[in-house]
């Protein structure tokens, strides 16, 4: 519970924060975001699933980003285990950088970043090996020089044979093109991988080392001050966290239509306990606590979950 007590925490920060920009009615969602949470949990309870809870749905939440970016791991991980699977293709996984801005040039730094990125992938080098990609935004923050870092993660979808082909684009290639299209020759790196998805074929550990998995900001970056909050919000409001480009927005549709349902990983973890837990002020406590009774055994079946399905007695 950890992890749900320190972004609860934080939360009451951003609650505070945010007065200047959202309803006292919103300011109550966020205070409240995460009050209560609906776990099952296995015998051992080492191992537990979120099956509820009541949240905020603001992005700047501490509590709904730890959320959202669970949600967006397993969908990243899904989609490229299908266009790996059904359309054979392969993966390169690119971050492009810039120098650090201040806060009153961040919001102009990430519009002229897209547009970079926008003329970057109309050049016949990338164009022709580009079948399509998904972008994620991320922004840090610099408190020794009190200056902000965004950046792009991009899985790249390319053909298999791309890597022994004639139109392969070196490192150095990568970097160049970058450094033309911001019109910047001060930027030092573009950072370009192959992907290497498991010998099984699960590609949830290559994407979590691209760090999708990741927030567009960490929240304890921009909980630091009403001054950090202030330029994080200002930046990002109204922008896209993820973009999804050709195969990947074929595919991205496919999931929301649960066409890749086959797609996600099983969970094998078998559930046996229901606990739900309240915020009492400073920590988590357990409220209540039950066996899954056979009503809820079959549910989670049916969900791709499974469950203990001992039905000893189990005494206190």
């Amino acid at each position: 519970m950890q992890k749900y007590t320190i972004a609860k925490s934080r939360n009451q920060l951003v609650k505070k924060y945010a007065k200047n920009y959202v309803s006292e009615r919103m300011q109550k969602h966020v205070c409240e975001c995460g009050n209560w949470l609906d776990f099952i949990v296995n015998y051992d309870e080492d191992r537990r699933k979120l099956m509820a809870a009541n949240f905020c749905k603001w992005r700047f939440c501490p509590m709904c980003a730890m959320r959202k970016a669970l949600v967006d791991a397993q969908r990243i991980s899904v989609l490229m285990t299908y266009l790996n699977q059904v359309h054979g293709k392969s993966f390169i996984m690119v971050t492009f950088t810039a120098p650090n801005v201040e806060a009153d040039k961040l919001h102009d730094e990430i519009t002229k970043f897209n547009l970079s990125f926008k003329n970057f992938t109309k050049r016949k080098e990338i164009s022709s090996i580009n079948k399509g990609y998904i972008r994620k935004l991320e922004i840090t923050y610099n408190r020794e020089r009190n200056d902000y870092h965004p950046h792009f993660h991009v899985v790249f979808a390319v053909n298999p044979s791309y890597f022994k082909s004639r139109g392969y684009v070196k490192q150095t290639a990568w970097l160049d093109i970058w450094r033309e299209c911001m019109g910047d020759d001060s930027i030092t790196q573009v950072d370009v991988r192959k992907f290497k998805p498991k010998d099984n074929g699960d590609m949830s550990e290559g994407f979590n080392g691209a760090e999708f998995a990741k927030y567009f900001a960490k929240d304890e970056d921009y909980t630091l001050s009403c001054e950090v909050f202030d330029a994080f919000y200002t930046a990002l409001k109204g922008r896209q966290q993820l973009t999804y480009n050709g195969l990947f927005a074929m595919a991205n549709k496919k999931y929301k239509a649960d066409e890749l349902v086959e797609y996600i990983k099983s969970d094998d973890t078998d559930y046996f306990w229901q606990l739900v837990y309240t915020w009492k002020g400073k920590e988590y406590k357990e409220k209540t606590r039950r066996k899954l009774d056979a009503t809820d055994k079959l549910w989670l079946n049916m969900r791709g979950i499974s469950v203990d399905t001992d039905d000893t007695t189990i005494e206190d």
